[in-house]
């Protein structure tokens, strides 16, 4: 908006998130300042405690207000059986599901060489210490079916195979819902690859 610089700059950092393009961003900030002081003072105590408060688990670098995350502090998790995932957001669609009871390591991104991304950027020497201790018998790699993710995967289940007896990976294939004619290429391979017993 010509003429209110600190409404364009609210519009600029908000379109930087993503999936938020300008429009969204325009909205918001009207939004915003339609609910007035209160809804703006709302929004700023929560991302300064975000600032505050939020860092990473000592353990398993999830999310975490302590040193430990909720999932590390739960004595209920199966600490024998470990799930490698990428992002916390990844952590957080597997809670979702209710499908995992143990407990997990967040890489904090994936292998990217292009991008400079090596195993020296990412929490692999963390999980080589945990795996070294000899408490998980199985490792659940929940890489993303990428290049990149199938890279990461490749190169946790080779520092793994030492210290793991059983490495397995996250079955891929035909989405519920989802009908063949509309799948790629890929994902039809990999579901027939992946078939079992019914």
């Amino acid at each position: 908006m010509k003429g209110l610089p600190s409404v364009e700059k609210a519009i600029f950092v908000l379109s930087r998130f993503p999936g938020i393009g300008k429009k969204s961003a325009q909205r918001m900030v009207h939004y915003l300042l339609r609910g007035g002081i209160s809804e703006i003072q709302q929004v700023i105590g929560t991302l300064e405690d975000l600032r505050d408060k939020v860092g990473f688990c000592v353990c398993c670098h999830n999310l975490a207000e302590g040193a430990r995350c909720w999932v590390c502090a739960d004595p209920r998790r199966l600490s024998s059986l470990l799930c490698v995932l990428e992002e916390p957001a990844d952590l957080m669609a597997m809670e979702r599901a209710g499908v995992f009871r143990g407990v997990y390591h967040v890489l904090g991104g994936r292998l990217s060489p292009l991008n400079g991304v090596g195993p020296e950027q990412l929490h692999m020497e963390s999980l080589r210490m945990r795996l070294q201790g000899g408490e998980i018998e199985e490792l659940v790699i929940a890489t993303n079916p990428t290049v990149e993710g199938e890279a990461t995967a490749h190169y946790v289940a080779q520092i793994s195979q030492p210290f793991v007896a059983r490495v397995t990976r996250l079955a891929y294939g035909l989405p519920m819902g989802g009908e063949l004619e509309y799948l790629d290429e890929s994902t039809l391979f990999q579901a027939m690859e992946g078939r079992r017993q019914y």
